[in-house]
């Protein structure tokens, strides 16, 4: 038996994989046994018929930045001529055209803005809250809770209670990149790994939930990628509050560190890595397809390698397609892929409850 087919059967087996095997799935090029596994798992972990998907919108409400990241071709230094911070009307047409399209809630990041403390973000959250009672606010990844730690003074903590009482729903799971230092002081200077687990914790602490998230192709390794995995699921046995896993790969166009990467990853890459991380991941409930990255076929290809989450239709994304991601889709091609792939299209909101409304009509074929 190979060693390959040794630890698939251990952790379909029930049994939790080490990260010394993790790293030989990695490196095998046995990907057809690896997701065949994989979807074993997902369909014993989530409804077997069923995959889900969010209408919602990545509002980018500013992209001035403070820190450097060369994989980021989205940000502007502060002063800078085309720099914006979106009022609170323009965010507001943003959620009003989400909700005519079905949307249940909005994904908000920006860059870590030199002069907005925590008030800033508890005004526009409450004032949100106020006019939205019932759309959900997931919101301000950690390198921004960060920022308003370092410009407020307080404690992540208290940062985030504060948040949550003023109508933060759950916290997504940006900045993470690849957690670990020898990478992250390579390509950015935002918060280190320690800083970036430390805010999930204290958001986790606090009662809010959060996906978890990891870019690779920039320069990391193997075992940079086994140690993310590693990270995330230690924080997860410690806390339980993470409520997906998104793996993508680093798109290079328009970005300093593109024009230094020689090898960008492949599909292959991309759906070994979605595989591996079902099989790792063993405390955490839903593995996301970022059809956005590698395109709507092979996030499809991924509903058979792991994932039981097909993400959002991204009515509107900035900071990958400023590297070059170009993929959209409206929620008809997406129930249709989903339909096509041998599941049941299911919309869900944030927190993945589903949520069941009037449809126009089912999904059996796709229109021009």
């Amino acid at each position: 038996m190979s060693e390959v087919q040794r630890i698939l059967d251990k952790v379909l087996d029930g049994k939790r994989m080490t990260a010394e095997e993790c790293a030989v799935l990695l490196e095998s090029y046995d990907i057809a046994k690896i997701g065949a596994a994989a979807h074993q798992i997902r369909m014993r972990k989530n409804d077997p018929n069923v995959v889900t998907y969010i209408i919602d919108r990545n509002v980018n409400y500013t992209n001035v930045c403070n820190v450097v990241c060369t994989f980021c071709a989205f940000y502007r230094k502060p002063g800078k001529p085309d720099t914006y911070l979106l009022s609170f009307e323009e965010i507001c047409k943003k959620i009003d055209e989400t909700i005519a399209l079905g949307g249940t809630g909005v994904l908000m990041q920006g860059g870590l803005h030199p002069d907005l403390g925590i008030e800033w973000y508890e005004d526009l959250l409450s004032r949100l809250h106020a006019r939205y009672p019932n759309f959900q606010l997931h919101c301000f990844s950690p390198p921004e809770i960060h920022n308003i730690h370092l410009i407020s003074g307080l404690d992540y903590e208290t940062i985030l209670r504060r948040l949550k009482e003023a109508g933060l729903s759950s916290l997504p799971g940006g900045g993470a990149e690849i957690l670990d230092d020898e990478v992250r002081k390579r390509v950015s200077t935002k918060c280190t790994t320690d800083e970036w687990l430390a805010v999930m914790r204290a958001a986790h602490k606090v009662g809010l939930r959060s996906t978890a998230t990891m870019m690779f192709g920039i320069g990391d390794s193997i075992v940079h990628q086994v140690r993310h995995l590693q990270r995330i699921r230690d924080l997860q046995d410690e806390t339980g509050g993470f409520t997906a896993f998104i793996p993508w790969t680093f798109q290079r166009e328009n970005t300093a560190l593109g024009r230094k990467i020689t090898h960008e990853p492949t599909g292959v890459d991309f759906l070994r890595m979605l595989a591996v991380s079902r099989l790792f991941l063993d405390n955490i409930q839903h593995i996301q397809a970022s059809w956005l990255t590698q395109g709507i076929k092979l996030g499809q290809a991924a509903l058979h390698f792991g994932a039981d989450d097909m993400g959002s239709i991204m009515i509107e994304e900035n900071v990958i397609s400023a590297a070059g991601a170009n993929t959209k889709a409206n929620e008809k091609e997406l129930r249709y892929q989903i339909s096509k792939a041998g599941f049941r299209p299911q919309q869900r909101d944030i927190l993945y409850n589903y949520v069941n409304r009037e449809l126009a009509e089912e999904v059996t074929t796709l229109k021009a």
